[in-house]
């Protein structure tokens, strides 16, 4: 992974703002589906490359398992996005991001919950792996 840290915040920074359009024409109220769907075309509009809902390979124990664990979106190979419309986010969101980081190996995720009135200050949450830190300024 050729990037570095200001890459990746500057390309969370534009997650954040196709989010905040999608959030601007939606509104909360509506199922995570829809908002996944939305910000992906959002994010595609936009030149983005965005892959939708692929398995997250797990290994238990030297043996691939298909669990059927899926994350939302994956932007330009580097930013996992897990999506919520719940009315209050629980530790367990972050837990499942950072889980899914893990597991693909990439360096940082957002969580966007559609269901708040101001996604900057109250719908948004940057979480990093070790694989971050590690990155060139």
């Amino acid at each position: 992974m050729k990037t570095s840290k200001t890459e990746i915040n500057h390309l969370i920074y534009q997650i954040v703002g196709c989010a905040i359009e999608v959030h601007r024409h939606l509104g909360p109220g509506l199922l995570e589906k829809v908002y996944e769907k939305c910000l992906k075309h959002e994010l595609e509009s936009k030149g983005f490359k965005v892959m939708q809902q692929q398995l997250i390979p797990i290994e238990y124990k030297g043996v691939m398992i298909d669990a059927d664990l899926r994350y939302d979106l994956l932007v330009e190979d580097l930013v996992v996005v897990e999506i919520k419309a719940v009315e209050m986010m629980h530790p367990i969101f972050d837990a499942q991001l950072l889980t899914y980081l893990k597991l693909l190996e990439k360096p940082k995720g957002l969580l966007i919950n559609f269901n708040c009135t101001n996604l900057v200050k109250e719908g948004q949450k940057t979480m990093v792996t070790q694989l971050y830190t590690e990155l060139p300024e």
